[in-house]
């Protein structure tokens, strides 16, 4: 679908118009709501009985400084002043922008929005991308959320699809209507009871279920079959967005509604809120993203517009950085740079000389502490994935400083290059060989789990069918995703928890993906107590006859106001534990169908004196019984005996 027709601006008394022949794109003024989308012979494809400040529009939620969580006052930013970027032939640009001064504290966060849409010739669809400024001088505040939302017509997009195995016909938002549903644990998730269409009768509908890696979250969106019509949106990159490849964000959900996050506390919680200091300025482009429609025109299955979209994505992800946003916040690729080196792995315990790091994350993010990435949201985030031999290049690298972090896959914990990075417009840098020593007290004793970061290799039970959702009966990555799981502890193990056995157990079985309360017969929660038991033929080096101390590493995938504490051949509670987290975490993965949030990495040291030879039990109390959702996911557990040599094999 094409036409040699130019990108035309139309500018009314409240409306702005942008069309290439292809698409109408309507759009208030000076508020910047998308107000309506034409598209083959279609009028607006959004949803037009909403007000026109529901239909497309940015919004974000803003708190005062030293506030705590991620809720909020959500403004839907709505601009004050309009103005022509760019009109010509080949492109429109236009803004809406938003100030702040003083007379406005309390009411709006301190900030200086531009919102950006841009409209290409031939091109089938429409850009977005938003430039916000906070000076110095001005009144800090915190930003849990930040992002675009589109509200399709619900007469016309039933089918969702967020990945090639995470697609389906979707309920109609009719169906969580109060005399249609039936509510959850939480506002997000309904019981389908007396839904419009008989077939959704019965299922769990929850936005959370639909979320995705930022990684694999390029595209997403709806399908309408008549007329047969997609809208998609398009992440091309991730150097914008929160939190580094593996942070999860909302995508599409029942409405029909279209997401485009930028910056979100979902999956870590308070840590993972920007929180501008007295003092700080602040400035940082969101986007562009791509609004791609497609439709077919030769009798082709709808579905099909998938494909098509996947492969616009590609054409979009190749074309970056664009070289058409008018913007001088957005560096063009020649005024970029480029990264590259080996990522090696040195275990002394797995091999006496470096390996490899196939697979391993490498990026760049803003200097700070050994994984602070994760948490990272006022910078600019630069990700790729180490090849076969280790190999790893990062081009089109905004100018700045950074630390070079990784983490790989079958390893524990997090790496930090020494010294920062300074990537200079046109540069191109040679790390040469940068080398991982993953932490390493001793041989392994025993091991449980696969160190990935996620608690996906253990115990993930079938959902209780009164609460199901069809995509995901047997799926093969995403049974976690299905609503209530947390339930199912209690039925697995009414009175007793989860005994381990090292050696005559399997993870996979018999570990319990989460580590939660259990809910007794009055309603009430209780405290939890894993036990692992394990068996040593001596205590002591295994090398010689000194006596050393043993360390237990347990990395934690996600946490949500929990504790742990340790205890070793003894669990008498009254008793001080031999190590306690404290209360940690917020992620409130376990409530939000997560296999994983923040990762936490901790290290128990055990002294040998506290061993026995022949069984001992390790004893994993998770504390705090406040609700359902607090508790523990377990990545990866690690016995590691005393050192032994530079050269030590495992035991395991």
């Amino acid at each position: 679908m094409s036409t040699q027709q130019g990108v035309k601006l139309q500018i009314e008394s409240d409306h702005v118009v942008l069309d290439n022949g292809m698409l109408k794109l309507t759009i208030s003024k000076p508020q910047g709501m998308v107000t309506g989308i034409q598209y083959n012979g279609v009028t607006n494809l959004l949803e037009s009985r909403n007000d026109e400040i529901d239909r497309g529009y940015w919004d974000l939620v803003w708190s005062k400084t030293g506030s705590t969580g991620t809720k909020g006052s959500q403004e839907r930013i709505s601009g004050t002043s309009f103005s022509v970027i760019v009109e010509n032939e080949e492109q429109v640009e236009v803004s809406f922008k938003r100030t702040w001064d003083p007379s406005l504290e309390g009411q709006l966060p301190s900030l200086i929005i531009d919102k950006r849409f841009i409209m290409l010739k031939n091109s089938s669809g429409f850009y977005s991308y938003g430039i916000f400024e906070h000076l110095a001088e001005w009144s800090p505040f915190n930003l849990p959320q930040v992002r675009i939302v589109f509200k399709l017509s619900k007469d016309k997009f039933h089918y969702m699809a967020v990945s090639d195995n995470r697609q389906r016909f979707m309920p109609l938002p009719d169906d969580r209507s109060e005399k249609r549903s039936k509510p959850l644990a939480y506002p997000e998730a309904v019981l389908l009871v007396n839904p419009v269409e008989p077939e959704f009768k019965g299922e769990v509908d929850d936005k959370y279920q639909y979320s995705c890696e930022n990684k694999d979250l390029k595209v997403h969106g709806w399908i309408c079959s008549d007329p047969t019509v997609g809208f998609w949106q398009i992440t091309p990159s991730n150097e914008f967005r929160t939190g580094g490849l593996v942070k999860q964000n909302l995508t599409s959900h029942v409405g029909p509604i279209n997401l485009a996050m930028f910056l979100s506390a979902h999956y870590a919680g308070d840590e993972m809120v920007l929180k501008l200091k007295p003092g700080e300025p602040w400035k940082k482009v969101l986007g562009p993203v791509f609004m791609h429609l497609n439709t077919t025109t030769d009798g082709r299955d709808p579905l099909s517009l998938w494909e098509d979209a996947k492969r616009q994505m590609a054409v979009e992800v190749q074309s970056w950085p664009y070289s058409f946003p008018a913007s001088e916040d957005f560096p063009k690729a020649e005024q970029r740079g480029r990264i590259s080196g080996r990522f090696l792995v040195h275990d002394w315990c797995v091999s006496e000389t470096s390996i490899p790091g196939n697979g391993g994350y490498v990026g760049l993010a803003p200097p700070g502490e050994v994984g602070s990435w994760q948490t990272d949201g006022k910078g600019y985030q630069f990700w790729t994935q180490a090849d076969e031999q280790g190999l790893f290049s990062i081009a089109n690298v905004r100018p700045g400083d950074y630390n070079l972090y990784a983490y790989i896959p079958g390893f524990l914990g997090d790496y930090k290059f020494g010294s920062s990075v300074t990537i200079a417009p046109g540069s191109s840098m040679d790390m040469g060989d940068v080398v991982y020593e993953p932490p390493r007290h001793g041989p392994t004793l025993w091991e449980m789990g696969y160190p990935d970061r996620t608690a996906s290799g253990f115990y993930v039970p079938d959902v209780d069918p009164k609460y199901i959702n069809k995509l995901y009966v047997n799926h093969p990555d995403s049974r976690f995703r299905q609503y209530g799981l947390w339930d199912r502890y209690t039925e697995l193990y009414p009175d007793k928890d989860v005994v381990y056995t090292v050696g005559k157990s399997d993870w996979a079985k018999d570990w319990f993906y989460a580590h939660i309360p259990r809910r007794t017969k009055e309603g009430e929660y209780v405290p939890t107590t894993w036990q692992i038991k394990f068996y040593v033929d001596s205590v002591g080096n295994t090398s010689s006859s000194n006596v050393g101390d043993y360390l237990l590493r347990v990395a934690v995938a996600t946490a949500h106001v929990a504790e742990l504490q340790v205890r070793i051949n003894n669990q008498d509670m009254s008793s001080s534990p031999l190590f306690s987290t404290g209360v940690i975490g917020h992620d409130n993965t376990i409530g939000r169908h997560g296999i994983h949030g923040l990762y936490r990495l901790y290290e128990v040291l055990v002294p040998a004196a506290l061993l026995s030879k022949g069984e001992n039990i390790f004893y994993f109390t998770q504390t705090q019984i406040e609700g359902p959702f607090q508790g523990i996911m377990y990545d990866y557990i690690r016995l590691e005996a005393p050192p032994s040599s530079p050269h030590c094999l495992s035991l395991a």
